[in-house]
């Protein structure tokens, strides 16, 4: 998506080219925890999209971004990424998840059996 001349990427943008530069390599291009170096890692990267990463706070998982995880190869992006860009970074990760209605089979019309 090419932007117009003189026009600034919005926060998502801005998200999606840092998550595509400094994440992808571990989290994988669609946040699944497949990326090229996920094998390499132990234990293996977080999904991003799963229910678990779901459910947590965006308060939690800016916690995460900014200060790294424990004994895991998640490093600390506080020193590197600003406030600002890490939020954007959780935009774009927040739109990666993708949650669909199961399809429900209607009830039969009353009295038909």
């Amino acid at each position: 998506m090419a932007l117009a001349v003189g026009v600034q990427p919005g926060p998502l943008e801005r998200g999606k080219a840092i998550y595509e530069q400094r994440c992808a390599v571990c989290h994988g291009p669609e946040g699944r925890g497949d990326g090229v170096q996920a094998p390499f890692l132990s234990p293996r990267p977080a999904s991003l999209i799963s229910a678990a990463t779901s459910a947590k706070t965006d308060q939690e998982l800016l916690r995460v971004i900014a200060n790294g995880k424990s004994r895991t190869a998640m490093p600390a992006w506080k020193d590197i990424l600003s406030e600002e860009e890490q939020r954007d970074v959780l935009r774009y990760i927040r739109s990666l998840i993708r949650f669909s209605q199961p399809t429900l089979t209607p009830p039969p019309p009353a009295g038909s059996q």
